[in-house]
């Protein structure tokens, strides 16, 4: 069973129903919605697509919703503007169309003065990058460093630069309502600079502030500055590499992700590797060679998910894509990762008793680990300590949290009806696992945050580890 679990960005090439379940069978965990491309029309049916799609799967698919964030753009252009190395042009950062033919508008007002003489601006991912030469009202000379064909509506980075701009937009709290009454699994947010940027998001989730997941977008260098309190304010982090290799120097994104991937597996949080992982697979049938290395790295870091975007969006090849992704890290992940098992720093008494239960079943060698939920907040501190060899199997009363576990590592969730009697709870667990193809006597280590081990006379939950052979109800 693979480990590592796939994102899956839909969009023209794939939010249909049958395409959907295509994805759900080739191995698709999550279907991210990005709100910077359709409106909530096109979400709302694919939405309800995979809800009823859903009510078909042994797993289910969760949602991710991706808000735009405040994102900065060149304006729209009547024709192409073909930029050339050593041209100089008039950069419009105030005022509603270009000064002259030979010029773009940003439509940040603040552009001129968050800027100086010297500073460099980077355009579409990249590829166009200009110099500032001089500075006037509502005016930059800039000198084209890199060029290139610029369209409209390009996206516009400021390396170094704190940009003045909210982190939640007017159309990301919109986006987030939606969201909400559509009941997604997941809020990314989109260029998260610091932890107040995540608790701005609880106080609009309100009463679905920890029901819905939010997961912290890195995309620019203050948001690697202040990680840490990041982490530890958010559910999960992605590691947004197309934005953050525009921001940082390209060369130092390698050690970024891994910083990252390791801190997140150091404080007990989900983390997801995004952007450029198959970008090939877009236009050809099979990945560069490179391209495969880049997917083996994130899964030998042991990151929870991997993502694809304009490969699952519109890509000739989603399918394919998400096979090659699949058939790698099922490949690589029968070889040891870099285990940051050691590194989870905690004085957490439960996740202390959840790292014993992975050394017991590692020291087994058993053939699964076996928790019962509600939550999910045992079967993370599971995922935390990164087993090597046992599966994780969570069982879980709440559809929710069996659908949000779908992005944790090395986790395989079930709903299950609870009984008030705690065996007869791990006998349907077990008659589960034996329909999933597991063998009577198998090995497995038992662990429960609720009901599976339960003191009906002391009124509370039970902190202990059980050793079971399986066996099938009589």
């Amino acid at each position: 069973m693979r480990k590592t679990k796939i994102i899956c960005t839909i969009g023209p090439a794939t939010e249909s129903y049958a395409m959907l379940e295509r994805l759900a069978h080739a191995g698709m965990n999550v279907a991210r919605l990005n709100m910077s491309h359709g409106d909530h029309q096109s979400h709302a049916k694919v939405i309800k697509a995979i809800k009823r799609l859903n009510k078909t799967l042994p797993h289910p698919v969760a949602i991710l919703l991706d808000t735009q964030g405040p994102e900065i753009r060149t304006g729209e252009r009547d024709n192409d503007l073909n930029l050339q190395t050593g041209d100089i042009i008039s950069v419009v950062a105030r005022g509603t169309q270009d000064v002259e033919e030979h010029s773009l508008m940003v439509n940040y007002a603040d552009l001129i003065d968050d800027m100086d003489v010297g500073d460099k601006l980077t355009v579409d991912n990249g590829l166009i990058n200009l110099e500032i030469l001089e500075k006037h009202e509502r005016v930059m000379r800039c000198r084209v460093i890199d060029g290139g064909v610029l369209k409209s509506k390009r996206h516009v980075n400021l390396p170094g630069i704190r940009v003045n701009l909210p982190s939640i937009t007017d159309k990301d709290r919109n986006d987030i309502l939606f969201g909400m009454d559509m009941d997604v699994d997941f809020i990314a947010l989109s260029f998260v600079r610091e932890a107040s940027d995540i608790t701005e998001l609880n106080e609009l989730l309100g009463d679905k502030a920890g029901r819905i997941k939010v997961v912290a977008k890195i995309e620019n260098q203050e948001g690697v500055d202040n990680i840490d309190a990041i982490i530890d304010a958010a559910d999960g982090i992605m590691v947004a590499r197309g934005d953050l290799g525009c921001e940082v120097e390209f060369w130092e994104l390698p050690h970024i992700q891994r910083r990252i991937v390791r801190a997140c597996a150091q404080q007990g949080k989900r983390v997801i590797v995004a952007t450029h992982l198959l970008e090939s697979m877009i236009d050809n049938p099979m990945p560069t060679r490179a391209e495969v290395t880049d997917v083996a790295n994130a899964v030998y870091e042991e990151a929870d998910a991997i993502m694809l975007s304009g490969e699952t969006t519109v890509g000739k090849y989603p399918i394919k894509c998400v096979e090659a992704m699949h058939n790698i890290a099922t490949t690589i992940e029968k070889h040891r990762g870099l285990a940051f098992t050691n590194d989870l720093e905690t004085r957490d008494h439960k996740q202390n008793l959840a790292a014993s239960a992975v050394h017991l079943a590692e020291s087994l060698k058993a053939s699964a680990i076996v928790v019962i939920t509600r939550r999910g907040r045992m079967a993370n501190y599971i995922t935390n300590c990164h087993p090597q060899h046992s599966v994780i199997h969570a069982f879980t009363n709440d559809g929710r949290t069996r659908r949000q576990l779908g992005l944790n590592r090395n986790v395989y969730a079930h709903k299950l009806l609870f009984s008030k009697d705690p065996e007869k709870t791990l006998r349907k667990a077990f008659d589960l696992l034996l329909s999933y193809g597991f063998s009577e006597g198998d090995q497995v280590v038992v662990i429960s945050d609720t009901l599976g081990l339960y003191d009906a006379d002391a009124g509370q939950g039970i902190e202990a580890i059980q050793v079971r052979k399986l066996e099938a109800s009589k």
